[in-house]
């Protein structure tokens, strides 16, 4: 019992909750995850998903204990780490015109059938059809309540074009091809950051924490700073 206590105190068992904001069959959030398992492998790791502005609530409530958001959220003011970025890409149905491109730019998607995610990146994905075109008038939006995917077995039956981030493209989808999404100065990309309460006192945290700021070091920290 003693040295279970001891583990525990030092984060090296017990339970860490983690939101999720994107998919994570492939990238760096996958990377993490297999990192921090292999190194804790007595921490019991909770995924629990959700949107940027619910993963928040989320974090004020206590119900996780760090999440993986795409973008800045404006409504955090805690402690929070920049992390990755991850490129946009869109699924394409396999026999669609645009799949004989490598890349495929923002203007060539005004006229098609967009679906959009409603939880995950899906509002950061609005903010961009609006940033990169204009506005969004021009593409015909289905918004979906339903995980990844369902989604890209819609893209798959034809239903039309979806936006996702490179760390969807791990998994093979029937009928289902990825091209990256590019401006006028390239690949489109997203970047993370990880947020969490200072004041979170469960000690499985804190080495987590740790590996992040190993793989991802944040040179505009602080000396010491938590």
């Amino acid at each position: 019992m003693a040295a279970r206590l001891k583990t525990h105190s030092r984060g090296e068992s017990g339970r860490l909750t983690i939101g999720v904001h994107a998919s994570l069959s492939a990238g760096n959030f996958r990377a993490t995850l297999l990192d921090h398992r292999q190194r804790y492998p007595d921490v019991d790791t909770h995924l629990v998903d959700g949107s940027s502005d619910h993963l928040i609530s989320d974090l004020v409530n206590s119900a996780v204990d760090v999440a993986f958001v795409a973008e800045p959220n404006p409504r955090w003011s805690n402690r929070s780490l920049l992390v990755w970025s991850e490129r946009v890409v869109v699924a394409l149905p396999e026999n669609h015109p645009l799949t004989a491109r490598n890349a495929v730019h923002w203007g060539e998607l005004r006229h098609e059938t967009l679906l959009l995610p409603q939880h995950g990146p899906g509002p950061e994905f609005h903010k961009l059809l609006i940033s990169k075109m204009g506005c969004s008038d021009h593409c015909q939006l289905l918004r979906h309540d339903v995980a990844l995917d369902r989604l890209l077995t819609l893209v798959g039956a034809g239903w039309g074009v979806l936006l996702a981030l490179e760390g969807a493209t791990g998994v093979a989808y029937p009928g289902v091809v990825f091209r990256e999404v590019h401006d006028a100065e390239g690949p489109t990309r997203l970047s993370f950051r990880a947020y969490w309460r200072q004041a979170n006192n469960n000690p499985s945290l804190r080495p987590f924490l740790d590996l992040l700021r190993e793989r991802y070091p944040d040179l505009s920290a602080a000396p010491g700073a938590n």
